[in-house]
């Protein structure tokens, strides 16, 4: 088995250190591994730390770069380059477990033509788990179920099908760099399945200038997808959806309405019942999000 790690790196060289050993750790494992990594753009010495890794000459690594485009049209980009039969996203500001790809390479035989990714744990760096566990080991869902019908909660790690990530990439609108990886992975969940395993493989480490310690900011200047995100939730089969993911879809489909100013927000809704919910909810809904971002910018 060959695994592709695609990592996108935005002056965060000082980082990768870390990630660079936590491969080196695992090269032992009987799996042929390719390191990929898109410079967004930095301006810090990301090049030169990379192209010092490739000259020791331990691993395959390959880098790239890009003018600033976003975490998200990194990966799409590398996702063309990779030649593994399983991809792994793996931010600057995450790290392999010890053992990790001898995990992976234990239930490979998991990923056959309907499913499109292994799920498994992510811990932070304490040792604690970043969310929930799975039901069970070996529970085939989709990426859907497992977060609004099964209350899974927290990051995880995915091991994508090489065969099946290559057909799919982040959906960006207008000029956005980011959007949430759940919109791809809705898509996924149309055709195929994944299978979720309760053994971790990825340490994250967050950054005070990440996406997620500054998820207000990330909202304001990418609405766009995230309002996409949220209507096309809206027209899913939403049976099993609990009303607390329900109250909170809806929440958020009127919180980007409003940040992306789209007219019409509430006719735009699929179906009669999401439409008289919405509707009930916009006054709320428009003063609470006017207050936040008001704040946050005063």
């Amino acid at each position: 088995m060959k695994i592709s790690i695609l990592t996108p790196a935005y002056n965060r060289g000082d980082k990768l250190n870390k990630l660079y050993t936590s491969i080196l750790v695992n090269n032992n494992s009987n799996v042929d591994i390719e390191w990929l990594v898109m410079d967004d753009g930095s301006t810090d010495k990301t090049r030169y730390i990379v192209t010092n890794f490739i000259k020791q000459n331990i691993i395959d690594i390959k880098y790239y770069y890009q003018e600033n485009s976003g975490k998200m049209e990194a990966l799409n980009n590398l996702v063309k380059y990779a030649t593994g039969d399983v991809i792994i996203e793996c931010d600057s500001d995450d790290y392999f477990t010890v053992g990790a790809f001898d995990t992976i390479a234990k239930y490979e035989d998991k990923l056959t033509d309907s499913i499109y990714a292994l799920v498994f744990l992510k811990y932070d760096q304490n040792g604690n788990n970043m969310g929930n566990n799975f039901p069970e080991d070996m529970h085939r869902s989709d990426m859907f179920s497992l977060y609004f019908r099964e209350n899974i909660t927290g990051e995880k790690a995915l091991v994508f099908n090489t065969k099946i990530r290559k057909k799919f990439a982040y959906k960006l609108e207008a000029d956005e760099k980011f959007v949430t990886e759940a919109r791809m992975y809705h898509q996924m969940d149309l055709e195929y399945d994944v299978i979720c395993i309760n053994e971790p493989i990825m340490i994250c480490e967050y950054q005070k200038d990440g996406y997620s310690k500054n998820i207000q900011k990330v909202f304001k200047e990418n609405p766009l997808g995230y309002y996409e995100y949220f209507r096309e939730i809206l027209e899913m089969d939403l049976s099993g959806v609990t009303l607390k993911k329900k109250l909170y879809i809806y929440k958020h489909y009127i919180l980007f309405s409003i940040l992306a100013e789209r007219d019409h927000a509430i006719l735009n809704v699929t179906g009669v019942l999401n439409k008289i919910i919405v509707a009930i909810m916009w006054i709320p809904g428009l003063i609470k999000t006017k207050l936040m971002f008001k704040e946050k910018t005063e």
